[in-house]
């Protein structure tokens, strides 16, 4: 099978794969567990960021700079977050600005639940982005080490596409709407194999900063955005809360232990 129709091909089931499967769980559940599921995303975000994605880049680093200390990659890649909450801190700020509804107007989502439906999926199209370069990486080493990757790729997606599902749904998005956005999110798989392919040293070599900015994005998401909400919860629902949060964050390294 020529490479670049293998790429193209398995890039776009990468990302689309996962939305619809996860799309077809939280499509079922009943309208009052996406207000709950919010703590179980807030879950899955951390654990994403810090159990998986920053683990990731900083690995990719220093396999691309082998000259380079750990102690360096470690300076350069949190210096990537620190820049990285701040931008999400300002695009925040300019979407609370242009998107603020007067109080009266009728029943609105909270504002940070509207806030964080348009920062996960830029999260998210970043972390797509590299997943098309790592697609790209696997089947220009050997197309078998393609279809491994292509199928944990998507085995890894499900939990954080479920999460994307129930933050837009929280805000007020409706289920097409939601299934569109996110489905036009998992399109940057594709640029990023097909960039891997062409450029694929280039690629690499910006790979552990895409991945860093993917991972603060989750982190501002879930900091600044989701457990705020929960903490406008009565105080009898805070069990519910530690263990859907404690859920979400297990089901990350349970996936990664599974495809192991």
């Amino acid at each position: 099978m020529n490479d670049l129709f293998a790429i193209i091909t398995a890039s776009l089931a990468g990302g689309l794969l996962s939305v619809l499967l996860a799309a077809l769980l939280v499509f079922r559940l009943d309208e009052r567990w996406t207000h709950q599921l919010v703590a179980f995303a807030a879950g899955v975000m951390l654990a994403s960021a810090c159990l998986d994605i920053l683990p990731e880049a900083l690995a990719a680093f220093i396999e691309g700079q082998p000259g380079e200390s750990g102690e360096a990659a470690a300076a350069s890649l949190f210096a990537t977050l620190l820049a990285g909450l701040l931008l999400f801190f300002v695009l925040e700020r300019l979407a609370l600005w242009r998107h603020a509804h007067p109080e009266g107007c009728g029943h609105q989502p909270p504002a940070a639940a509207r806030n964080a439906a348009t920062l996960i999926l830029i999260g998210d199209a970043f972390h797509n982005f590299v997943d098309g370069i790592l697609i790209a990486a696997a089947f220009l080493a050997d197309p078998a080490l393609g279809v491994t990757t292509t199928l944990a790729i998507v085995a890894h997606e499900i939990p954080q596409e479920l999460g994307d599902f129930v933050l837009l749904l929280n805000a007020g998005w409706s289920k097409r709407l939601a299934l569109l956005a996110n489905a036009a999110s998992s399109l940057t798989s594709l640029l990023g194999g097909l960039l891997g392919y062409y450029f694929m040293h280039d690629a690499m070599g910006i790979q552990p900063y895409v991945l860093t900015l993917a991972a603060a994005s989750f982190i501002y998401i879930a900091v600044a955005d989701l457990l705020p909400l929960l903490h406008r919860q009565a105080n009898r629902h805070f069990a519910a809360q530690a263990s859907w949060i404690a859920a979400g964050i297990a089901i990350v390294p349970g996936v990664a232990h599974w495809l192991h």
